[in-house]
């Protein structure tokens, strides 16, 4: 072992409690640090999911124009056969058509403005949650019949139930008057009370005999088999469509940009947290470090007067940092990495959390999961503060003059 490595680790056992304590609160810091950050990793991805799950999917073929407008006319031309041809080249199932439009839904009590969907009923439940949420009767079936699933908050406001009917009017796309009569054959329930509230779904044939479509729609929605991979599969995608076509794809941030906000709204102030646990941390360290060059004065005194540089002394003080920082991030990883697995397995839940995350369409019981980023993050911030809180320390030895030193008591 190199001499310098092993008088560094001599120096750190001479006050054998201060440096357990120090190191502890390394550890301690460490471990918190990885739980806290794998289970708001977690809940953002979980968040992110059951959000474009529900309804928005990972991305959407569009015309230009239309995640802004929304305009009837904002039209994608033959949308079933390219939604078909996406499926054969890209070799999934998880892509489907739909179209959309806004219209007056009356009962025989009531009238509300709702957002109907036209859809594929045999690929929707690809690319959205609906149809495995239906808590009452069922999903629509294949075909053009005139018939219609509604949210669970929209059937109580109109007073319906299974087997009513609902007359639609709106506008068709060439601005002609569209109205239909359809029964009601599903009742969803999402957990997102604007869903439940304000959409309802029909066949896509039905839709555009309905509103005069000639067989176009308003979007192409496209899931990824998985988060992470949906940057390149809209680049896939976007390479198929070509610039033949005048069409445009949107990720899911563009189509809900509230999402990505809410996130870095809660990261921020979580991050803020976490910053001030480092930094106590740090302090620690500092004044481990501080007291640790006051002690040893007179002994740097005397080998300085040896010939021993200050920066040489600077170093072994880094270095004696070093070391407590690395059983800090080797304790604290193993440490914070079972105990998080253990929660991946068992679930965490705090009271009121239950709460909290309804209004996120989110469980009660998170499941944090241990990465890579999650399990060295954490520690890998607090060494370098710690490294960092030990530069004092060791720039007090270039202002050290020997012979007041080898004076000290």
């Amino acid at each position: 072992m190199n001499i310098v490595l092993r008088l560094a680790w001599r120096n750190i056992w001479r006050q054998p409690r201060r440096t357990c304590l120090t190191t502890g609160a390394m550890v301690f810091s460490n471990v918190l640090l990885i739980f806290m950050i794998s289970l708001q990793f977690a809940m953002y991805r979980l968040m992110i999911d059951n959000s474009l799950q529900a309804f928005t999917g990972h991305m959407q073929i569009q015309a230009p124009g239309y995640i802004e407008d929304k305009k009837m006319r904002q039209t994608v031309p033959d949308i079933v056969p390219l939604a078909s041809a996406l499926r054969e080249q890209l070799e999934t199932d998880t892509i489907a058509a739909r179209a959309t439009a806004f219209v007056l839904a009356s009962s025989e009590d009531r009238s509300y403005g709702i957002a109907l969907f036209g859809v594929e009923p045999q690929f929707e439940a690809q690319v959205s949650s609906i149809p495995g949420l239906i808590g009452q009767g069922r999903f629509l079936h294949s075909g053009d019949a005139p018939e219609v699933v509604i949210g669970s908050v929209l059937a109580r406001n109109l007073r319906v139930g299974l087997g009513d009917e609902l007359t639609l009017l709106g506008s068709g796309k060439d601005g002609s008057f569209a109205a239909a009569v359809v029964e009601i054959v599903g009742i969803f329930e999402s957990g997102i009370v604007d869903i439940d509230r304000n959409v309802a779904e029909l066949p896509l044939r039905l839709f555009q005999d309905i509103f005069y479509m000639d067989g176009s729609g308003h979007e192409v929605v496209v899931n990824a088999p998985e988060l992470g991979e949906a940057h390149e599969l809209q680049r896939r995608v976007e390479s198929l469509l070509g610039t033949d076509q005048d069409l445009v794809v949107h990720d899911w941030d563009a189509l809900q940009p509230g999402l990505k906000q809410a996130i870095q709204a809660d990261m921020s102030s979580a991050f803020f947290m976490y910053a001030i646990l480092v930094i106590l941390v740090a302090f620690s360290v500092l004044n481990t470090q501080l007291m640790s060059v006051l002690e040893r004065t007179r002994e740097f005194g005397i080998v300085m007067a040896l010939g021993l540089t200050p920066g040489r002394m600077g170093r072994l003080v880094i270095l004696e940092t070093a070391i407590m920082g690395v059983m800090g991030i080797v304790f604290g990883a193993l440490a914070g990495g079972i105990l998080t697995s253990w929660f991946s397995v068992h679930g965490f839940s705090i009271p009121g959390m239950a709460e909290m995350a309804a209004n996120f369409n989110l469980p009660a019981r998170m499941h944090p999961r241990v990465t890579g980023v999650t399990l060295f993050l954490g520690p890998i911030v607090v060494f370098l503060f710690t490294l960092l809180a030990a530069l004092y320390p060791a720039l007090r030895l270039h202002w050290l003059r020997p012979v007041e030193a080898m004076r000290a008591v």
